[in-house]
C-alpha cells in the first residue's frame, strides 16, 4: 500500500487542520500529534463492536477517531487535496471519503447496483480521480470504478480489470497507469466471503492505461501457481512492482509468496528461505515500500510475522514476530507494523486495527 504523492509534513499538516481541529483535539492527542515524525490511518474495530478509522502516530499515539457504519479494510491518501478514503471490506457497498483534518464534512460513497467494493483502492497523482476496485458480481469480472474528485467523487465511468476477484491496485507516479492485483477468487454477495472457485482460480497482475482503460500487459500465474492469489501491490521509486500473495493449495506446499515486475518486463517470484516461508505461513496480508531506504515490509497474521526485504535484491534483512500482524506501512526510519490485537508500534490500545494501514504524514 503506497499513498499518492508524498506524505504531508508535521507542518503543513497542522496548518491544514487549523486551529479548530488541534483545540478540539484532547491534550494527550494534540500532544503526540505535536511530537510525531509520522501520522497514519487504519480502520478498527472499538471494543464496543463499532468500527471507524484512526488518525494514530508512528508511536501508536490515536490522535483522532472518524465513526464508520461498517468494518473497513484498504485505504488511500491523496496529499494534493489533502483526503483519505476508507473502503468497505468485501462485500461491502460503501467508501467513506473524508479529511483527516475535519475541515470538511466525509462523503460516503456507494457502489452501484449489481457492485461491491473489494475494500482498495488509490488516488490519481493530483487527486482528481479516485480509482475503485470493484466486483461485478454478476458478470463475474473484477472492474476498475472512477471517481470524480473535484465533484464530490461522482461516479464517472469504470475499466475493466481484465480478471476476477479484483483486490488491490495502485497509480504509476506519473498518472499514466493503473497496477492491478486479480486475486483470482471468484465470490458473490449472495454467499457472502464464501471463495467459490478454489480449484480453478485465475490469478493475475494487469497493467491498464490509467486514461482509457486500455490493457497494456497482464501475467496470469503459471498452471502450478494457479492457487497463488496475487492479492497486493506497492511501487517503488523507480517502477518495479513488488507484489504479494496468498496461497489456497495444500498446507504442505510452500509456493512463492512475493515478487516483482515493471512495465515490458515479466514477473520475477522471489525465492525465500525455508525458514522465511515457513513464518509467512503462506499469506502475506498486507505489503509496503519505503523508499527512503528502499526496503519492503511484509506482514502475516496466520504466521504473527513481520518480515523486511531489500526492495532492489529480495534478500531478507529483518524478521520479527508480530502476533496477529495486520497492517504494514513505512515509517521515518524502516517499517510500521500493526496488529489485531490492538498493537501500533510500541504502543497497545484497546481497539483491534484492521488488515491495513497508510501514511498520511
Amino acid at each position: 500500500m503506497t499513498w499518492c504523492g508524498e506524505a504531508i509534513d508535521r507542518r503543513a499538516f497542522l496548518k491544514a487542520a487549523g486551529i479548530g481541529f488541534t483545540a478540539a483535539l484532547a491534550p494527550d492527542s494534540l500532544y503526540a500529534l505535536e511530537r510525531a515524525d509520522a501520522v497514519y490511518a487504519s480502520g478498527f474495530r472499538a471494543p464496543d463492536g463499532s468500527f471507524g478509522i484512526a488518525t494514530v502516530s508512528e508511536r501508536g499515539e490515536i490522535i483522532d477517531r472518524v465513526a464508520l457504519p461498517a468494518r473497513a479494510h484498504g485505504m488511500a491518501f491523496s496529499a494534493a487535496i489533502g483526503r483519505a478514503v476508507a473502503f468497505a471490506r468485501r462485500p461491502g457497498t460503501f467508501a467513506m471519503v473524508f479529511d483527516p483534518s475535519r475541515q470538511v464534512e466525509p462523503i460516503v460513497i456507494t457502489a452501484p447496483e449489481g457492485r461491491h467494493f473489494y475494500g482498495h483502492g488509490h488516488f490519481s497523482p493530483d487527486g482528481t480521480v479516485l480509482y475503485a476496485s470493484e466486483n461485478d458480481f454478476d458478470g463475474n469480472r473484477g472492474m476498475i470504478g472512477l471517481y470524480d474528485g473535484r465533484d464530490a467523487f461522482r461516479r464517472i465511468g469504470e475499466f475493466d480489470a481484465h480478471g476476477i476477484g479484483t483486490h488491490d491496485m495502485t497509480v504509476s507516479d506519473d498518472g499514466t497507469l493503473l497496477v492491478i492485483a486479480n486475486g483470482g477468487i471468484e465470490t458473490h454477495p449472495d454467499f457472502g466471503r464464501t471463495k467459490l472457485n478454489v480449484d480453478r482460480m485465475e490469478p493475475s497482475l494487469v497493467m491498464l492505461d490509467a486514461k482509457s482503460g486500455g490493457l497494456i500487459q497482464k501475467h496470469k500465474m503459471p498452471a502450478s501457481l494457479s492457487q497463488l492469489s496475487t492479492r497486493h501491490l506497492d511501487i517503488t521509486e523507480n517502477g518495479r512492482i513488488w507484489f504479494a500473495c496468498q496461497w489456497e493449495g495444500a498446507r504442505n506446499e510452500t509456493p512463492p509468496l512475493a515478487g516483482w515486475f515493471s512495465k515490458g518486463e515479466d514477473i520475477a517470484l522471489l525465492s525465500l528461505p525455508e525458514e522465511t516461508t515457513a513464518r509467512l505461513a503462506n499469506y502475506v496480508g498486507a505489503i509496503a515500500i519505503n523508499r527512503r531506504e528502499n526496503i519492503v515490509g511484509l506482514t502475516s497474521p496466520i504466521g504473527g510475522a513481520s518480515v523486511t526485504l531489500d526492495a532492489k535484491t529480495g534478500l531478507v534483512l529483518n524478521e520479527e514476530i508480530v502476533r496477529e500482524a495486520a497492517g504494514v506501512a513505512a515509517a521515518a526510519h524502516g517499517i510500521a507494523v500493526s496488529s489485531y490485537d490492538g498493537h501500533f508500534s510500541e504502543s497497545h490500545s484497546d481497539v483491534a486495527w484492521d488488515q491495513h494501514i497508510i501514511r498520511i504524514k
